[in-house]
């Protein structure tokens, strides 16, 4: 489902990348929670604010060299 969001709230993504990032990299990624799947991927999860903020996240993904899997707008996952 698309879901339309107004120009001043935050949309939920996971972001998914090739490989397990090493945990220092949470900060890198603003705040986004870093998370270990079975698969060999990490899962990058978090409120993103705008358009502009998503692709600098996409930048940095990029300037360390992972693997970009997916890209996906979801509902938070509680904890």
């Amino acid at each position: 489902m698309n879901q339309h969001r107004g120009p001043d709230s935050a949309a939920h993504y996971e972001i998914r990348v090739d490989g397990h990032l090493d945990e220092h990299w949470s900060g890198w990624f603003d705040g986004l929670t870093l998370t270990h799947q079975d698969d060999g991927t990490t899962a990058l999860r978090g409120d993103v604010t705008d358009q502009a903020e998503l692709h600098g996240l996409l930048v940095k993904v990029r300037d360390i060299g992972a693997t970009l899997i997916s890209v996906n707008c979801t509902e938070p996952v509680d904890p």
